[in-house]
């Protein structure tokens, strides 16, 4: 039977030794159990395959071993005691798991706190075991809170889940927490690694690196990829499972494929970036994972720009390297920024539109597009911030607790500043013929002001009339103050605004000067002012005497045209 055994299974822990990249908690649940502090409920919290439903049978096997208190005889792999091997195989009865994605109701907690009522049979603790716990509704949590809490000396709890902060936090005060980590693409691929040698399987390290990259941190996952793998080979009887072999059972691209197109993309070749497209997509690459993979392109090229040199890892070929350290020198952060905003867009569009191939191709030519057309990248940035924040046009005041209103809002400011510094210390060289054309000159605040009511940027005008409060106004530089209410990108539309009205960038700077007042706080005080005034002449005081109950409310001054 075992040798029938899909890997997964064959190959799942029977130890807390055998766990992989759990070390630490292992041990820590090791040397609980051996000085006798466990607690009522164990919480394990991670991604799928990592090891959770694992552990928490290693756990029940660990607390009801008959060799626990025996030092010289010790329960392992080659000598289970029968309590251990009943475990193992899931056939004992004081070890009762539930699903709690299929059971969510009180009544199947209902059912499980009347079963806590009676001793174990033949185990030292009874245990219950809930995966997927975060799925048990609302009145099942409730249920389950006073047994949780205080349950018999012989019962213990260990409840599993991918979704943690789904779980009440009554819940979670009363278990003692274990999050199992993504396991490394280094000891995921020690671990495949041993498991083909093994199963006499042949794969080379290149087809190994991969799966171990693929499963994202999961054993599970992992295994199960080798596992097809191994079947891959057994069918097509090849002496040797390749790379190429792994990514078209998996619809992967090769993603020295996927630079290459990228030279192209940097190169401005785009009937040569789309070739490389549909060799990809002829060799039936998933659209999604061909964008993933982009991403991870992206970030080599980041890595390469920002940290020197790519060294030799496991999660790189060495080809894939010598290539992003080439390439890497017809790139720049602002087009890495750039791509990477388009890629998750493309990523989103995927969702919406049906035809993922033309889909791709649009994207690839956007990219070409947007790579040449420098002047164009911060009218893209623009589209995109707007995208994200159509629906956020909250203030920043909202967010903020109010009495570290300032100082957050100030510090989101500066960082636009710094933004704003670094535009300045790298211009744009081309500007566009449109910016060229237009040139608008604005040589005070007022004018500011006018110009953005002509341009109908209404939530601008708003700004600078009632929350900026002006300290010097010189051409290019405009020093200002602020109120709580001002909107967070305040810096970031002002100075795209100005550029695109005057052709010019302007410099905005904080100030401290606490003692500046608004457009609006000055026309209000002019307004108190002229209404005193008004108050103490003559005429108001013959206006008063005839209506004694009238009250001044405003001045309007008299149009002489």
């Amino acid at each position: 039977m075992t040798k029938n055994k899909i890997l997964a299974l064959k190959y799942r822990p029977q130890e807390f030794k055998d766990l992989i990249g759990q070390e630490l908690m292992s041990q820590t649940i090791m040397n609980a159990i051996k000085l006798g502090k466990t607690p009522n409920a164990y919480l394990l919290t991670g991604i799928r395959g990592v090891g959770k439903t694992t552990t928490a049978r290693l756990i029940a096997k660990s607390l009801n071993c008959e060799k626990n208190n025996d030092e010289k005889i010790k329960c392992s792999s080659e000598n289970f005691c029968p309590t251990c091997e009943e475990i193992i195989s899931s056939n004992h009865i004081d070890i009762l798991e539930m699903d709690a994605a299929s059971k969510t109701g009180i009544d199947d907690i209902r059912e499980l706190i009347e079963n806590s009522k009676y001793s174990p049979t033949s185990a030292k603790y009874k245990i219950f075991i809930i995966d997927e716990v975060h799925m048990l509704s609302k009145q099942a949590f409730n249920g389950l809170l006073k047994t949780l809490e205080e349950p018999p000396p012989s019962l213990k709890f260990i409840l599993a889940t991918t979704e943690a902060r789904k779980i009440p936090v009554t819940i979670l005060s009363r278990c003692q927490r274990f999050d199992l980590k993504r396991v490394s693409v280094n000891k995921l691929c020690d671990h495949l690694k041993n498991i083909s040698k093994k199963e006499n399987g042949k794969i080379s390290d290149d087809s190994i690196r991969l799966i171990a990259r693929t499963s994202e941190g999961s054993v599970r996952d992992a295994i199960s990829l080798l596992d097809r793998s191994l079947i891959f080979q057994s069918v097509s009887q090849n002496n040797l499972i390749e790379e190429t072999d792994v990514r078209e059972m998996l619809g992967l691209a090769d993603r020295s494929k996927i630079i290459s197109l990228f030279k192209e993309v940097l190169n401005g070749d785009e009937k040569e970036a789309l070739k490389y497209l549909r060799e990809l997509i002829n060799n039936g690459i998933d659209a999604k994972n061909f964008l993933n993979d982009i991403l991870e392109v992206l970030y080599l090229f980041s890595r390469r720009i920002n940290l020197g040199p790519i060294e030799k890892d496991m999660t790189i070929s060495e080809t894939e390297i010598k290539m992003v350290n080439e390439y890497s020198k017809n790139i720049d952060m602002q087009d890495i920024g750039l791509f990477w905003q388009l890629t998750i867009k493309t990523i989103d569009d995927l969702k919406v539109v049906g035809n993922e191939n033309l889909t791709l191709e649009m994207y690839i030519m956007q990219l070409v597009h947007l790579k040449n057309i420098e002047t164009k990248k911060e009218i893209f940035y623009n589209n995109i911030d707007s995208n994200k924040n159509s629906k956020q046009k909250s203030l920043v005041g909202e967010n903020i607790k109010e009495e570290n209103l300032e100082t957050n809002l100030s510090n989101q400011i500066k960082n636009q500043l710094k933004n704003t510094d670094q535009i300045k210390k790298n211009p744009i060289k081309n500007l566009s013929s449109e910016i060229n054309k237009i040139k608008i000159e604005i040589t005070s605040f007022q004018d500011l002001i006018d110009q953005a009511n002509k341009e109908k940027e209404v939530e601008l005008k708003f700004d600078l009339e009632r929350n900026v409060k002006l300290v010097s106004f010189n051409k290019g530089k405009i020093d200002i103050s602020f109120n709580e209410k001002l909107n967070q990108n305040f810096i970031k539309n002002l100075t795209e605004k100005l550029l695109l009205w005057t052709g010019e960038r302007w410099i905005i700077s904080l100030s401290k000067n606490n003692n500046a007042k608004s457009i609006y706080e000055q026309n209000m005080e002019k307004k108190s002012s002229q209404l005193e005034e008004f108050e103490k002449s003559d005429l108001a005081l013959q206006i008063k005497d005839a209506f004694p109950d009238s009250k001044l409310i405003n001045i309007q001054e008299e149009d002489n045209d």
